[in-house]
């Protein structure tokens, strides 16, 4: 891997994050079930990583919002968008994002973290599926994933995944 800073995204950073989403993934994609629950809802800005090499490009970036499950008692993280410029991949910044960013979400004291995404990949962060957790239509069910920052933190938690109002 080469040289990288990581520093928490600026509101200067908006527009540079935003062309890399556009180039990472297809059109519309606004329109997956997880952009309504962060529609209109503010990220977790302590979370919110970039990476950029040592010419200070942007080579990736990772966001968190809040969300709650059920009732509303369980509060969660939900990850993502993460994003690697297809320059960049396979060098492990996903990875380095993700580790750090949830590093820091357990010392800011969050017990869970969720995803909608591909097992097999996010499997080696200790991603699982939820299958008492239901996101918003249409999302595949098995591709909702969570990992608990605490030990049992998804113990009992269910029901369909909502905006942290």
């Amino acid at each position: 891997m080469g040289v990288y800073q990581l520093e928490v995204e600026t509101a200067e950073d908006l527009w540079e994050v935003e062309a890399l989403y556009d180039t990472c993934f297809a059109p519309g994609r606004e329109l997956l079930s997880s952009y309504r629950l962060r529609d209109g809802v503010p990220k977790v800005a302590d979370l919110c990583l970039i990476a950029r090499d040592e010419t200070g490009v942007l080579a990736a970036a990772i966001r968190f919002w809040p969300i709650r499950i059920g009732a509303g008692e369980h509060r969660a993280l939900l990850l993502g968008p993460i994003a690697v410029h297809p320059t960049r991949q396979g060098e492990g910044l996903g990875g380095l994002l993700m580790t750090e960013a949830m590093a820091e979400a357990v010392r800011l004291g969050w017990q869970r973290v969720m995803l909608v995404g591909d097992a097999p990949y996010y499997s080696r962060f200790g991603f699982e599926k939820l299958p008492h957790v239901e996101m918003p239509p249409p999302t595949n069910p098995d591709r909702v994933l969570g990992v608990a920052l605490r030990p049992g933190a998804w113990d009992g938690v269910a029901g369909l995944v909502h905006k942290d109002d």
